[in-house]
């Protein structure tokens, strides 16, 4: 096992942490299996959400009697100090705790700072004072916020998105962070699906020392990969180093992330998969993606207006239509040419 010290906070950590979203499509007792196997197998970093439905309430249940053994990191979406307040007494109660180690302000447009008029770091410091939270610390998709974000001084850890397909403004915040004595939180380290090798993954980012990974765990195949790294490590070999190549030659440019702030559509388009269906279909399963479903879904880009909501909340900048309507082609042609 590798561990590593989570930026100034005093907090050693496994390297490899678990990204608890997808653990809301599962029942609460396997939930908690792969949870408690996580831990058995190591890891002992957990990042949830209030934004993740029940997945905060199912971290509770599988870590209730061993608190003190486990670093717990939650999100807050709150707009206002109210309901920053009211969200964390919910993850509190959700999470069978009295404290939670790292709270995180989630993707907010802006850096909150002390004396904003939102009044979230100034609750944020109370709630610390008080003892119910240890670190405040953001996360964003957005560059521009994340640099000043570090820039500020005021938080403990960033969480970014970050895998081998990301470039030099990425590393540029790693290293930051590492001047800043901040943690990096590498979210969407799987690129939304988008890489399909957890090895090469997993060796990509050990060649990143202060980087901590939160891989999103739903399948015990998915935790069992990662586990082996843990354990065994993930040497970054030739065929790893090829397997890279060639994803960030055929992934170069711009693609859409599915990370969904572009929702929801007015016209009920499910944007954050139909904006990169081609290459899921290609890539993630081409079984998963040819269904009935995803083809009703994939029509629903017919009704597109062109009113450019999707695109002015890309936190990537995207030209969100134009990658609809090129996935919208491709798609088809995908079909055709496997039937």
């Amino acid at each position: 096992m590798q561990r590593i010290m989570l930026g100034s906070t005093g907090i050693a950590i496994e390297k490899n942490g678990f990204g608890a979203l997808p653990i809301q499509r599962v029942s609460r007792d396997e939930a908690a299996r792969l949870l408690r196997k996580a831990y058995d197998g190591g890891m002992n970093y957990f990042d949830t959400a209030r934004a993740y439905t029940d997945s905060e309430e199912k971290l509770g249940y599988a870590f209730d009697g061993m608190r003190s053994k486990v670093v717990i990191a939650t999100k807050s979406g709150a707009k206002n100090a109210k309901d920053l307040r009211a969200d964390l007494e919910t993850s509190l109660r959700n999470l069978r705790t009295d404290y939670i180690d790292v709270y995180q302000f989630h993707n907010p447009p802006f850096c909150p700072r002390p004396g904003g008029a939102d009044g979230l770091y100034d609750e944020a410091l109370r709630m610390r004072a008080e003892g119910k939270i240890r670190h405040i610390s953001i996360t964003n998709h957005r560059l521009a916020v994340a640099r000043e974000a570090v820039a500020s001084g005021l938080y403990a850890t960033l969480q970014f998105p970050f895998s081998y397909l990301s470039g030099e403004q990425e590393l540029s915040l790693i290293a930051d962070c590492r001047a800043h004595g901040m943690g990096f939180i590498a979210m969407k380290g799987m690129a939304g699906g988008l890489i399909r090798d957890g090895y090469a993954a997993a060796a990509f980012m050990e060649t990143q020392p202060d980087v901590t990974p939160i891989w999103g765990v739903q399948h015990e195949w998915e935790l069992d990969q990662f586990l082996d790294c843990v354990k065994n490590g993930a040497a970054l070999t030739d065929e790893r180093r090829a397997t890279i190549a060639r994803d960030r030659e055929e992934l170069s440019g711009e693609f859409c992330r599915g990370c969904g702030y572009c929702m929801p559509c007015p016209q009920g388009i499910q944007i954050n998969q139909c904006a990169r269906m081609a290459l899921m279909a290609r890539r993630a399963g081409e079984r998963d993606w040819k269904t009935a479903y995803w083809q009703d879904e994939m029509k629903k880009i017919e009704r597109c207006v062109q009113c450019n909501s999707c695109a002015s909340k890309c936190p990537y900048g995207l030209d969100t239509p134009k990658l609809l309507r090129e996935n919208y082609d491709a798609y088809w042609h995908i079909l055709a040419e496997s039937k």
